[in-house]
């Protein structure tokens, strides 16, 4: 026993020792990353007038609406979704809910009346019409709407239909229309990239049916809208187009997050993985849904809510060709304000009430047509800085924190005044506006501007 006991004391210093490694190698350098990510990094913005970089992308001038009801959604809000100046809008459910397929004689017969109407309701707001090719006939279907095809030969002719039908030239005769093979496959029908109910078929059937299709506009056609941005995924159907010599005109994923450095992490991954495929070398990324939560959250119809749309549009721009806001209008819920994704409320409760989201919409699109580069930004603090013709400057400074606490005094820099006199008015994103007049013998000029939690505010710099 005694000899035991010398033995445990003569190992002591040598576990300590071991329990100090550990501590060093895993528990401070952990501990310090945390650290780190709480305290984040404060901005002190720079902008160069004169580092005019090109034309504004707006990527956030696409939307998408998600099939709540059955049949045309936007037909009761097409004044308000045309005042968001939108390109594109998505819809889904564009089978099942229009009612386009059945079977007479053993062929295949389609009414295109119900999508007609809402595809009319999209280009009435000023939008080209982006088709989420989803979900199965159920008289081509293995069994419900979100099964495989019994023949994916035939799901193929449903998908050349319809691009014949809204891109022919002498048929609908539209320019433009984007074709999303499926919405979002891994969860509504529990496709992979492998075994007997493979997304891969499907993308087949969908590709070579576009390839086949004679005397239309340009289109697109790509996919695969799945939940979020998946290797596995991508990199198999990116692998599968090239080895099949399949067309493919973008890759497209969809994305929850309140962190804004997964937005754009998600494109430089997406990038990397196509970039060596010199048959893809113009391929496009679209986040074909995107909001900071997938599920209800009172944030949707909060402040909040408006403040992460426009932080997150900024990591989009110049990294995404488009972002589509999800959503445009509400399900009609149990009450008008429930949580729900659209950036208007349901007409269930009256006229469709615009929300805090919304008017973030109409904010960004204030913003000139020509961007001008930004340094400086932070972990909270994003911005975008634009300029007209005339040499004015709108610049988009936002203060997004998911925990609603952050507060930071903004140091901001301007470069390269082309005048001494200026006026500069910060507008607050709902709220007041206060303006200022500049004089200066320098060609910079400094201030420190402050921001409370989940704010926003566009500076116009008139010269």
């Amino acid at each position: 026993m005694a000899r035991k006991s010398e033995l445990f004391k003569s190992l002591i210093p040598l576990i300590f020792g071991l329990i100090v490694i550990v501590i060093v190698v895993e528990v401070i350098p952990n501990a310090v990353k945390l650290v780190s990510k709480a305290s984040g990094q404060k901005a002190d913005l720079v902008f160069n007038l004169e580092g005019v970089i090109g034309k504004m992308p707006t990527p956030w001038r696409n939307l998408a609406q998600g099939g709540e009801e059955q049949g045309d959604m936007i037909s009761k809000v097409i004044p308000e979704v045309r005042a968001l100046k939108p390109e594109y809008i998505r819809i889904d459910h564009i089978y099942d809910a229009y009612k386009v397929v059945s079977r007479n004689e053993g062929q295949l017969v389609y009414d295109w009346s119900r999508l007609d109407s809402a595809v009319a309701s999209i280009m009435a707001t000023g939008a080209k019409p982006f088709l989420s090719l989803s979900y199965m006939p159920e008289v081509i279907a293995k069994g419900d709407i979100v099964s495989a095809a019994r023949d994916w030969s035939e799901w193929g002719q449903v998908v050349g239909a319809t691009i014949q039908h809204y891109s022919g030239i002498n048929q609908k005769n539209i320019d433009g229309v984007i074709y999303e093979v499926w919405n979002e496959p891994d969860l509504f029908g529990g496709f992979k990239t492998y075994g007997e109910k493979n997304y891969l078929d499907m993308y087949a059937a969908s590709a070579r049916a576009a390839a086949n299709v004679r005397g239309t506009n340009l289109f697109e056609i790509g996919g695969p809208a799945t939940t979020g941005l998946y290797q596995n995924w991508l990199e198999r159907l990116i692998k599968f187009v090239e080895a099949n010599s399949l067309r493919m005109d973008f890759i497209s994923w969809h994305k929850y997050t309140t962190d804004l450095e997964q937005f754009e992490k998600d494109v430089t991954s997406a990038r990397s993985w196509a970039e060596n495929i010199p048959a893809l070398i113009n391929l496009k990324y679209y986040v074909t849904e995107w909001g900071f939560d997938s599920e209800n959250n009172k944030g949707y119809d909060e402040r909040s809510g408006a403040i992460h749309l426009l932080a997150a549009t900024r990591t989009m721009v110049g990294t995404v060709d488009r972002a589509f806001v999800f959503e445009i209008k509400d399900g009609p819920g149990p009450e008008k304000y429930w949580g729900r994704w659209g950036v208007l409320t349901n007409e269930k409760f009256g006229t469709p009430e615009k929300k805090p989201r919304y008017e973030a919409i109409e904010f960004i699109n204030s913003l000139y047509p020509y961007r001008i580069s930004v340094s400086g930004e932070g972990s909270w603090i994003k911005s975008l800085a634009t300029a007209n013709e005339n040499g004015d400057i709108k610049i988009l400074v936002t203060n997004y924190d998911s925990k609603n606490s952050h507060v930071e005094a903004v140091p901001i820099t301007l470069e390269n005044l082309p005048k001494s006199k200026f006026t500069i008015v910060r507008d607050n994103f709902m709220g007041e506006s206060r303006s200022l007049k500049v004089a200066t013998t320098s060609a910079t000029w400094k201030t420190s501007e402050y921001f409370e939690p989940n704010s926003a505010a566009i500076f116009t710099i008139n010269f």
